[in-house]
């Protein structure tokens, strides 16, 4: 589908010098798009760098190389004044809705805080605020409550709430629902869908659980050592995986057809570390389909078809 791409990500690298001679790279040489209106989700184990991509985007941290561009503007070069005017066109929802509040305020100032920074008039704050309460599935009576009167779930829609107020382009959710249980998850997912069905929102959604990621994205990235080692319509990637650790992941997680037996794709051995990385395929060591070549080249994120690209030499033996 012909898609206009709001975010482009290119190359980015984040290199986090972790002692003498010694380099930690936990982003390598990612690329991505997202386009109006889209869920990416972005899936790995943790350690694999997607938290790290979420914030480099953001520019919460700096990139060490690579280039964001959002609406055709080059964040990564932007000065600390023209970042903070774009800071209301992305946004982030944090992992744990608890820590991310500020304890004194009320859910209505809480929401209220980003607008007002933005300088936004009062009324038009009012009524916006309570726009955001009612689009987040929160009841009305909780807009003087403070965070501590709140379940996770409530407050987790109220991080939601002030991330949006400012009507921003995208928002990384950063494991929003890993605190919830499974009923909670699955209605905060489903506010997230109709939110991003009523104001075209655009998501990165990072998370290690496949099933909350299915659920809400149209595309999913998947990670392994700072890589993004493949990347599908989400349809696509749970029918058919390109890469082998692609396979190794999902099957842990999918229901198997109770009438198939039973086969689970497993990836033995430790994950390697990402300090000063060798060259070749990061998965080398462990993969069962390696060859020689593997150990030689950094595969590219090839296009095995229209909008499926697989970062693996060998992803047509992958059946």
């Amino acid at each position: 589908m012909g898609m206009s791409y709001i975010l482009e990500v290119e190359n980015l690298t984040k290199v986090f010098n972790v002692g003498k001679d010694a380099d930690l790279y936990a982003v390598n040489n990612v690329s991505f798009s997202l386009g109006k209106g889209e869920t990416l989700g972005l899936v790995g184990e943790s350690g694999s760098g997607k938290t790290t991509v979420g914030r480099c985007v953001l520019r919460l941290i700096e990139p060490t190389t690579g280039k964001v561009v959002l609406n055709g503007v080059d964040v990564t070069s932007l000065s600390d004044k023209d970042l903070r005017k774009l800071r209301s066109e992305m946004q982030l929802v944090f992992q744990d809705p608890f820590g991310s509040l500020n304890p004194r305020l009320t859910v209505d100032e809480v929401i209220n805080e980003p607008l007002f920074l933005h300088g936004e008039e009062k009324q038009t704050r009012r009524i916006r605020v309570e726009e955001m309460r009612e689009l987040v599935g929160l009841e009305k009576d909780v807009h003087n409550y403070y965070p501590a009167d709140l379940t996770a779930s409530e407050q987790q829609r109220v991080g939601i709430a002030r991330a949006l107020a400012t009507k921003p382009s995208f928002v990384v959710l950063d494991e929003p629902t890993s605190m919830l249980d499974p009923s909670a998850r699955l209605e905060l997912i489903d506010v997230l869908r109709d939110i991003q069905t009523e104001l075209g929102t655009s998501f990165i959604f990072i998370s290690h659980d496949l099933t909350s990621v299915a659920r809400i994205s149209h595309r999913v990235a998947i990670m392994y050592l700072g890589h993004i080692i493949e990347v599908a319509p989400t349809d696509t990637l749970l029918s058919t995986q390109r890469h082998p650790y692609s396979k190794a992941l999902l099957s842990a997680v999918l229901f198997p057809d109770p009438a198939k037996k039973l086969d689970p794709f497993v990836i033995e051995g430790e994950i390697p570390t990402a300090i000063n990385p060798e060259p070749g395929c990061p998965l080398s060591g462990r993969c069962p389909y390696h060859k020689e070549v593997c150990d030689k080249v950094t595969p590219e994120l090839l296009a095995v078809k229209e909008n499926h690209l697989s970062r693996c030499v060998h992803w047509d033996q992958l059946s």
